[in-house]
């Protein structure tokens, strides 16, 4: 096998952020790492680094560094924060590179994955170099130091694997060591969606229309389809697209009698809101403060780590639940806690504005852990939750499924193809071992190419991950009609993970391994 290093060992290093300054903290035994008010437990046990802190200071973040090197050619795949952006691919060795939660290494003989399980209690990056390893663990109370009082903070569990099967097989396995409790549908996952044509522009007469039309191109059984309302249903979508979440528009009238003929109609009801967002009359206090002076998003983002404001999340996912919706999708939290996307945390996903949550004792992590715990809580068993804008890492074992790509378009093929087929490729190990891997729709609509989306319409159906279809009548010919009806009976059913044969060579692969069948495709114009 080839050498990769191993990190399943006590680090050589091991530093501290207290607020602005870093500290190098000294071995005090085998195990702990002390200095600066500050103790550090890095402890193996069997096939696992557990991470573990206590401090009088307020902590920022810790470092861990092991020195070794990866042979000449290796090349690398890292996660994202969150959804990712057109941007997952396999590069050769960049020593700034930041990798989120875990990265994968093959020489082509032999692959090897590093990361931290899921659940963990920080923010997690690693970087490589030509000397080492790096992991960052964020545990900072949003941009400051966290105050653990004398509480020991169980920071995050290592894992490695080395293998000499290919990088997809190893990544899948890995995947899948990282996550001991994935929370999967019982069922697959497939349906409607109309956002990516409608764009908001949504009706009760719009949305039964969708209903009707999505269960005659659905197959006859038990696994009936679903059909989500999504953005636009709310009854004050301005100036942003948040609550209140009790009050509907005047095009949907009672939300409850929508789910009821919906599910008259053969769908299983599905709902999109963005939590942490609402006009509502709440108390100040439930919300965040201000950021470089200003409010954060308009002053009208909920504080998460405010136990009121969580009462009143689960309030609205409660009464969703009560209106008969089966599923519901959330959407911007991330945004709304950060006040900015995945793509541009880099290094530092919380910032440098200085400012945090309500509750300082508490890092970043365990409060954004709770607040989608409130929300798997509040929905129960029996409704599923897609997570949009959120972190999978954060998330998994908790949502049932994951929009792990920023969306797709209805208007552009060119965003389809970025966002939609490089997140699908990516993302597929974390595919039923974090979660079910929602790769986005397919806006089928008059402006973009047919002979394009049908192309994406069926490395979905075949794929084996969701499928949703946001289906603008005025698209739909015979042709797409008898396509769409194929690609749904495949979607209906259990289909082997598709596997990207290409993908250490290209952001966008085309060649795809489906079952004992290989399928390729044409992304371009």
């Amino acid at each position: 096998m080839t050498f990769f290093p191993d990190i399943l060992r006590l680090p050589d290093s091991v530093s501290v952020r207290v607020e602005d300054e870093t500290h190098l903290l000294q071995p005090n035994s085998d195990t702990l790492w002390g200095g600066s008010g500050v103790d550090v437990e890095t402890r193996v046990t069997g096939d696992a680094l557990h991470i573990a802190l206590a401090a009088s200071a307020p902590i920022r973040s810790l470092t861990l560094r092991w020195r070794g090197s990866f042979p000449a050619g290796t090349r690398f795949l890292g996660d994202a924060w969150e959804r990712g952006y057109g941007d997952l691919e396999w590069r050769g060795l960049v020593a700034e590179r930041v990798l989120p939660w875990y990265f994968l290494a093959t020489s082509g003989a032999s692959s090897a994955g590093y990361g931290v399980e899921t659940g963990a209690n920080s923010l997690c990056h690693w970087r490589v170099n030509d000397s080492g390893v790096t992991l960052h663990l964020h545990v900072g109370c949003g941009d400051i130091g966290v105050q653990l009082g004398g509480r020991r903070l169980e920071v995050a569990t290592v894992r490695q694997l080395k293998s000499e099967k290919s990088a997809f097989a190893t990544a899948r396995t890995f995947c899948r060591l990282l996550c001991p409790a994935p929370l999967l549908p019982s069922h697959p996952i497939y349906g409607g969606n109309d956002w990516y044509y409608a764009y908001g522009n949504n009706s009760r007469a719009s949305i039964l229309r969708d209903s009707a039309l999505i269960r005659e191109l659905s197959p006859a059984g038990d696994n009936q389809p679903f059909m989500v309302i999504d953005d636009g249903w709310q009854g004050c979508r301005m100036p942003e697209n948040g609550g209140p979440w009790d009050v509907s528009s005047a095009l949907f009238g009672d939300m409850s009698e929508v789910a009821s003929q919906m599910k008259g109609l053969g769908v299983r009801p599905g709902l999109w809101f963005r939590p942490l967002m609402t006009m509502a009359n709440v108390p100040s206090s439930w919300r965040f403060g201000r950021r470089n002076g200003q409010p954060h998003n308009g002053g009208m983002t909920l504080d998460p780590s405010v136990p009121e404001a969580l009462e009143f999340v689960a309030a609205d996912m409660h009464r969703f639940r009560e209106w008969g919706f089966q599923l519901v999708k959330h959407d911007f939290s991330m945004m709304d806690v950060f006040g900015k996307w995945g793509f541009e945390m880099e290094g530092n996903p919380t910032g440098g504005n200085g400012w945090h949550f309500a509750d300082r004792t508490r890092t970043t992590a365990e409060i954004i852990k709770h607040f989608f715990q409130t929300l798997r809580d509040a929905a129960g068993k029996d409704v599923l939750l897609i997570g949009c804008n959120t972190i999978g890492h954060l998330g998994a074992g908790i949502f049932e499924i994951q929009r792990t790509g920023d969306d797709t378009s209805g208007h552009e093929w060119e965003r389809t193809r970025k966002m939609g087929v490089n997140t699908l490729a990516f993302r597929m190990p974390q595919h039923d071992t974090f979660f079910a891997v929602d790769a986005d729709c397919v806006g089928l609509t008059p402006q973009v190419p047919w002979e394009l989306n049908r192309q994406w319409l069926d490395v979905l159906a075949r794929s084996g991950t969701p499928l949703f279809v946001s289906a603008d009548p005025k698209a739909l010919g015979s042709e797409q009609k008898r396509v769409l009806r194929e690609a749904f009976a495949l979607a209906a059913q259990p289909q082997p993970t598709a596997e990207p044969l290409d993908w250490l060579d290209t952001t966008c692969p085309v060649h795809w391994k489906m079952g004992e069948e290989t399928h390729t495709y044409t992304w371009s114009q």
